[in-house]
């Protein structure tokens, strides 16, 4: 099978070098590595990497960026495998992925259970990420369990589920929920799956993430978005929701040092606000 790995990138052009220069250690290359970035300076030093890459440039926007991925790629590619900059793969996760879709015809995407998540605590090193990750024993357990949806930091899609399907560019910037989005609408036309063989590190870098305020906005303003869709089941949409607002209020008073809380707490009032006059829009963090 041809697979392909995709990396959305902004604002990380060192970092970014460090995790592409890692899929040199893969067991199973990739057939290509597509760069979907918004500027040349967010590949700066990007030659140094081993592998070979394609870079593509867009329009910034996490779904807009992956968007022109996969229209580079139709066609040309059975897996594309969409890696965050920040995402650091165990050595067998492409060989992992390529056992799985080859054995199992019906799953159309797949996710990894991580080794750790840096997102949910302190910034992980990608030093330390990789020291752990080359002594890490792949566990026995081979088999797979059915998920809902797939955590967008490290995801595999067949394309042949996927023809005309595309990341929501009404969700901008970094794209909150996202991955729920997309993959909810994948998970129709096939099973998705995650398991114990497929790993990696998520550092939970800070750098380059949405500012509080709009991320807070996000919070809220995707969520109503995908309800009225349908891609968000309404139960998960509104334990996200109670979820935020509670730990964005609680922590407000101390809040962490890496984490704007009381931002994100101001934006969730601003959506909430939107909302009640009937004119919340997920685009509006764009001007905020």
């Amino acid at each position: 099978m041809r697979l392909h790995v995709v990396f959305a990138t902004l604002n990380r052009a060192e970092l970014l070098t460090k995790t592409v220069d890692r899929l040199a250690d893969q067991i199973r290359q990739p057939d290509g590595i597509v760069i979907s970035a918004t500027c040349p300076a967010d590949v700066l030093g990007l030659e140094t990497a081993r592998p070979d890459t394609h870079v593509l440039l867009s329009g910034k926007g996490l779904c807009k960026q992956r968007n022109r991925a996969l229209d580079y790629l139709a066609g040309n590619t059975d897996i594309v495998v969409f890696f965050d900059d920040d995402f650091v793969p165990h050595k067998d996760y492409l060989a992992e992925i390529e056992r799985l879709f080859v054995l199992e015809p019906d799953v159309a995407g797949a996710t990894g259970d991580l080794l750790d998540d840096g997102i949910h605590g302190d910034e992980i090193a990608f030093e330390d990420a990789v020291e752990r990750l080359d002594s890490h024993g792949l566990a026995q357990d081979d088999s797979w369990r059915s998920r809902q949806a797939l955590y967008g930091c490290n995801m595999a899609i067949r394309m042949s589920c996927a023809e005309g399907l595309q990341f929501d560019e009404a969700l901008p910037l970094y794209g909150w929920q996202e991955d729920i989005d997309y993959t909810y609408q994948l998970g129709q036309r096939g099973r998705m799956v995650s398991g114990p063989r497929l790993t990696g590190i998520h550092l939970g870098t800070r750098s380059a993430r949405t500012p509080g305020k709009r991320l807070g906005y996000s919070q809220v303003a995707n969520l109503v978005h995908m309800w009225r869709k349908g891609t968000m089941q309404p139960r998960l949409g509104q334990r996200l929701m109670l979820q935020n607002l509670t730990s964005n209020a609680a922590r407000s008073l101390f809040p962490e040092p890496h984490i704007d809380r009381r931002g994100r707490l101001t934006g969730n009032l601003m959506a909430i606000g939107d909302l009640m006059r009937g004119r919340i829009d997920p685009r509006r963090v764009e001007t905020l």
